[in-house]
Parts: C-alpha cells; sequence; structure tokens
C-alpha cells in the first residue's frame, strides 16, 4: 500500500540516514553486538548528523520540528539493516518529553545543548528490584537536606537502559510517604548527575536481545542531587510519568512494526537465494503463502501506526488508543517475526543471521512499556468494562 504519513523532507531524512547506517554502523555493528554495548563516542555522531536534535526548539541547538515521525523512520531504517543505535532511543523518544515539558528555562539552557550534540546522555530510572509495574511502590528515596540546599538520593533502579552511558538519569524517587487515599503522592523526579558521589553502576545485565543496548542496576548512597535539579514539582512525579505514555507506546508499535517489515525483507531474501530439492525455497507454494499471510499482517499493522503517528502529531493520541496500537503490533509482529525465522530453517536460529537477532530483540516488546496484559486492562476500562 502507497504511504502518505510521510513528507518529501522525512523521506530525505530516511535516505541521509541509510547512508549513515551503511558507512558508520553496519561495517561496526558485529564489533558492538561481540561487546554488548555501542561506544559512547558513537553518539557524538549520532549528534553531529542531527538526529538528537530534531524536536529541541532552535536555540538550544536544534531543528524545532514537531514531530515524531523522524523517530519513526529512525526506527524503521535501523530495523531495515539490522542494527540499532543502543540505548539512545530512550535518550530522545522517552527522556526528551519530560526535559520538554517540566524543565525551567534554567535547566533547558544547562541540559538541552549537551543532549543535542550527544555530549549529554540521557536515561530514564523507574523499575526496582520489587516492583516492576508497580511504580507506585517504589522504594527508593530522596530527603530535602536541613539547609534545603539538596535532596539525599538513596534506593536503586534495575532495568534501566542506556544506564552505562548515561551522564544524567532521570530518577524517580519518594519525597513524601504514600497516603491512604493515594498511594501514588509523593513522588517526584530528579535529572542526576552521574558523576556524583554515591551514585553507581551495578551490573551490566545480561540480555536475550538488545544485545547492543546497555541495560543496568543502578544504586544511590546518599547522593547529594541540587535541589536545582527536580524535575517539575515536587511530589507530582506519578502524574508526569502517565503523562508520556502515550508515546512510549507508540515508540514500541512502530519498532514492532518495523521489525516485522525487515523480518520479511530477510525471509523473501533468504527464501530467494536459498536451494532445496534443486529449486529455490520461495518457489513452494507453502513459502508464498506464508509470506503473503505476514505482509497481510504487516499492512494492517502499518495503517494502524501511520494513523498512530498522525493522531500523536496532532495531540490526538489517547492512553487507550496507545494501549491498542502497541497491543495489536506487537502480538502481530511476534508472530510474523516467528513465520519468518521458520522459513529460515535452522539458520533462523543462528546468530549469525539477522532474522534470529530480530526474534531475540522483539520479545521484549510485550513486556516493556506495559506487557500486555496492562493494556488489556486498560482498553477494557476504556470501554467501560
Amino acid at each position: 500500500m502507497r504511504r502518505t504519513v510521510y513528507t518529501a523532507d522525512h523521506e530525505a531524512f530516511r535516505e541521509t540516514l541509510r547512508s549513515f547506517i551503511d558507512a558508520e554502523v553496519v561495517p561496526h555493528f558485529e564489533e558492538w553486538y561481540a561487546n554488548g554495548i555501542v561506544p559512547k563516542d558513537f553518539y557524538l555522531k549520532l549528534g553531529e548528523l542531527g538526529v538528537f536534535g530534531i524536536e529541541v526548539p532552535e536555540e538550544f541547538g536544534g531543528a524545532g520540528e514537531n514531530s515524531f515521525k523522524y523517530s519513526a523512520i529512525l526506527q524503521e531504517e535501523t530495523a531495515r539493516a539490522g542494527v540499532t543505535f543502543g540505548g539512545s532511543s530512550v535518550h530522545v523518544d522517552l527522556c526528551l518529553p519530560y526535559l520538554m515539558k517540566y524543565c525551567t528555562d534554567e535547566q533547558k539552557k544547562r541540559w538541552l545543548p549537551g543532549f543535542v550534540d550527544g555530549t549529554n546522555m540521557f536515561a530514564i530510572a523507574m523499575t526496582e528490584p520489587g516492583t516492576g509495574s508497580d511504580l507506585a511502590g517504589m522504594k527508593t528515596t530522596a530527603k530535602l537536606s536541613e539547609d534545603g540546599t539538596h535532596y539525599v538520593l538513596n534506593g536503586s533502579k534495575t532495568f534501566i537502559t542506556g544506564g552505562v552511558n548515561a551522564d544524567r538519569v532521570i530518577v524517580c524517587a519518594r519525597t513524601a510517604p504514600a497516603t491512604p487515599e493515594d498511594r501514588r503522592h509523593g513522588i517526584s523526579l530528579f535529572v542526576v548527575d552521574t558523576s556524583l558521589g554515591g551514585y553507581a553502576v551495578g551490573r551490566k545485565l545480561d540480555k536475550i536481545g538488545l544485545r547492543t543496548s546497555d541495560t543496568a542496576e543502578l544504586s544511590f548512597t546518599d547522593v547529594k542531587v541540587p535541589v536545582e535539579d527536580l524535575l517539575g514539582e515536587e511530589n507530582k512525579g506519578f502524574g508526569y510519568l502517565g503523562q508520556n505514555l502515550p508515546q512510549e507506546r507508540l515508540t514500541i508499535a512502530v519498532g514492532s512494526y518495523a521489525q516485522a517489515a525487515a523480518a520479511i525483507r530477510f525471509a523473501q531474501a533468504y527464501t530467494q537465494d536459498r536451494n532445496i530439492f534443486g529449486k529455490p525455497v520461495a518457489s513452494f507454494q507453502n513459502t508464498k503463502f506464508e509470506l503473503a499471510a505476514c505482509k497481510a499482517k504487516l499492512d494492517a499493522m502499518e495503517s494502524n501506526v501511520d494513523r498512530g503517528l498522525e493522531l500523536h502529531d496532532a495531540g490526538e493520541l489517547t492512553a487507550a488508543d496507545a494501549a491498542s496500537l502497541k497491543l495489536f503490533c506487537t502480538e502481530a509482529a511476534s508472530d510474523v517475526i516467528d513465520r519468518c525465522l521458520q522459513l529460515h530453517g535452522g539458520y533462523g536460529y543462528i546468530n549469525e543471521y539477522p532474522i534470529a537477532r530480530l526474534y531475540a530483540d522483539n520479545r521484549v516488546n510485550r513486556i516493556y512499556g506495559g506487557t500486555s496484559e496492562v493494556l488489556k486492562s486498560i482498553i477494557a476500562k476504556n470501554m467501560g468494562l
């Protein structure tokens, strides 16, 4: 189907990005994959390319574009090439909305120029070892000092994407106890400098997928966070977290669609090249039917993703819309990628082939950003059930 969601400017960005990936990422990706992390100086190249500043106002060094579609193109192109940019998607897609909405003018002047050029990489730390999706149950605390100059941060976080390479981390912590009426009360957000004393990066977690994305455990022992680094108002952090969930879930839906499209591309190329019983695997009816079924499911994903992108750019993507979009795309992509791996036969299980890595990378999409089960509850509630 012909897509109408992108303009000529979007497509020009796509071509620039595709050339960059071919020249700066593909030749090095095997090394990054083996090391389990993207080298930090690579982010300076992304900053120079302008990837981090697309939605940042010009006064802070960005392009001032008010569109999420550029981020969608980035996901499509990295998936197409079978590569990733490590934890940098969190830097832009998850952290930037908080900075743009809740930073003071003084904070924007301090943080955004480095955000744009890649010298000040951001991550966000919400999840704790014992809480999972229950963010209101977090135990990390931030207590205001007696002289009112800083908060003392104590606690730990886990599953923090970009946590190894981060220069600043948006940390969620309790500044007041929960109340009987509202257990979400008392959570605040802090933009924590990772060079502060008492801040420590623990294990870089060994995941089955997203191998180049540095996912870490973090700990805070009497970390003195200046009051100037409080993000937004004290005790209102939980509400802030909820407001960014539609974009986070849209991001995952777009990524799932992009991975499914890449899987079909990989499977079609493989089956046309691979011969069995004296003829290409692609010539068998089963192969044709499987790829056709995958393509039909991809078309449905594409239609939903494009509608979601338009709604988001118009400021009309609701929490229920995003939940439905993520649920459908992640579940559909999982099926498509599994079927495409099957068409590779035994080679589909070998990490040398991009379909194998894609299979592992895709699995987490049904977990983070809200599990499929949580999303079903949101959709059902919106239905009045």
